[in-house]
C-alpha cells in the first residue's frame, strides 16, 4: 500500500507573488524565469515573503483574477485518495494558475514517469530553435524502416519517403502519440537531454528525459530516469504555453497541437463537461504508468494547469484511464 498523505489547504511559509506584463509573460523583476518546486498547498500569495535566505520581490499588473468559482481542493484530495486506496498505486496531481493565486497539490513533488506526456515538451524545445532560427518546421527527415518503433501509427505509412516535415512529426507525436515521430523530434535536439537542456533553461531543475521510445516508458520504480513531479510538469506547461519562453506564433502552434489530441478521451477530457476548453497530452507506461498534463479553462477563470500521474500498481489500462477521467471530474466539482 503507498504511503497515504494528506495535503491541506493552508497559507504558505514562502511563497511568490507574480510579475505580469501581460497575460502572457510572468518573470522575476530581473527579468529570469519564475519556476518553484517546493509549493505544497493552495497559495494565495502573500505581499512579500522570503524564500530561504533571499528575498524574491515580484508585483502583479495586467489582468488579474476577476472572479469566478473559488477553487475549494475537497473534491480532488478525496478523489485522489480513493484513487490511492482503490487501485493500491502511487497518484500525483497538480493544479497550478499563478493569474488566480492558485497551486494545491497531492504528493506532487513525488516523482512519475513521463511516458509520453514528454513529447509536449519535446515539442516545445523543437519551437524555441525554430523561434532561434536553429531550425525550420519544413525540414523533412527520410523515414527508413529500421527507425520505426512499437506504436508509429502516422510513420509506419511514410517508410522510405522525406514526405513528413518537422512540424508534421510534432502533430503526429502529439494528437496522436506516434513513436517514431517523438525519436525524430528528440534527434533534432541532439537527443533526449536536448529536452533535459531545454527544462532547466525555463527553470525547471527537476523534469529529466534520458532514453528515447520505447524505453523511456519502463518507469522501474526508483529509477529517476524520464520522470518529473505533478509539480514540475504543471507549472512548466503553463509556462510554456502563457510566458514569453517561446514566440507567440510558436505557443498559438503548440496550443492547437495540444488542443487537437486523438488520445486523450478516455481520461482528463472524459470526466469534464464537453463545452470546457482543454489543451493536453497523455502518457502510459510499465508498472501501471498513466499520465495526463492539461491546461484547462473553467467558465468565468483563467485557464488552470493539471496534471496527473499514477504508477506502481498493477490496474488495467481501463482503470486506470478512469481514475483520470475521475480526477477530471474532481477538477470540475472544485470549481463549483
Amino acid at each position: 500500500m503507498p504511503n497515504q498523505r494528506n495535503h491541506h489547504l493552508s497559507i504558505p511559509q514562502a511563497a511568490i507573488i507574480f510579475l505580469f506584463t501581460d497575460r502572457h509573460c510572468f518573470r522575476t523583476a530581473a527579468g529570469a524565469p519564475i519556476f518553484d518546486n517546493d509549493w505544497t498547498n493552495l497559495m494565495m500569495f502573500p505581499k512579500a515573503l522570503t524564500l530561504g535566505a533571499a528575498a524574491l520581490f515580484l508585483t502583479l499588473q495586467g489582468p488579474a483574477y476577476s472572479g469566478g468559482p473559488e477553487f475549494d481542493p475537497a473534491p480532488l484530495a478525496t478523489v485522489a485518495k480513493a484513487i490511492e486506496s482503490r487501485l493500491n498505486t502511487r497518484i500525483g496531481v497538480a493544479v497550478f494558475d499563478p493569474a488566480s493565486g492558485l497551486n494545491w497539490n497531492y504528493n506532487g513533488d513525488d516523482r512519475f514517469p513521463m511516458n509520453s506526456t514528454m513529447k509536449a515538451f519535446a515539442c516545445t524545445a523543437l519551437l524555441e530553435r525554430v523561434d532561434k532560427k536553429q531550425t525550420i518546421l519544413d525540414q523533412r527527415t527520410i523515414i527508413t524502416g529500421d527507425m520505426i518503433v512499437s506504436y508509429s501509427p502516422v510513420t509506419e505509412n511514410h517508410i522510405n519517403t522525406a514526405n513528413m516535415t518537422l512540424a508534421d512529426h510534432c502533430e503526429a507525436t502529439i494528437t496522436i502519440s506516434d513513436n517514431t515521430s517523438a525519436n525524430i523530434i528528440l534527434e533534432e535536439l541532439g537527443g533526449p537531454n536536448g529536452v533535459t537542456t531545454y527544462m532547466r533553461s525555463i527553470g525547471d531543475d527537476v523534469t529529466r528525459l534520458d532514453r528515447n521510445e520505447p524505453s523511456l516508458n519502463e518507469g522501474t520504480p526508483g529509477d529517476p530516469r524520464d520522470t518529473t513531479t505533478p509539480v514540475a510538469a504543471a507549472q512548466s506547461l503553463y509556462k510554456v504555453l502563457f510566458s514569453d519562453e517561446l514566440s507567440a506564433s510558436s505557443r498559438k502552434q503548440l496550443m492547437q497541437w495540444l488542443e487537437a489530441n486523438k488520445v486523450g478521451d478516455a481520461t482528463l477530457r472524459a470526466g469534464l463537461p464537453h463545452d470546457w476548453r482543454i489543451a493536453d497530452k497523455t502518457g502510459a507506461g510499465a508498472y501501471g504508468s498513466r499520465g495526463n498534463i492539461a491546461i484547462i479553462w473553467p467558465p468565468n477563470h483563467t485557464p488552470v494547469a493539471l496534471a496527473v500521474y499514477v504508477t506502481e500498481n498493477e490496474a488495467e489500462f481501463q482503470a486506470r484511464n478512469k481514475a483520470i477521467a475521475e480526477i477530471g471530474a474532481a477538477f470540475k466539482a472544485s470549481f463549483e
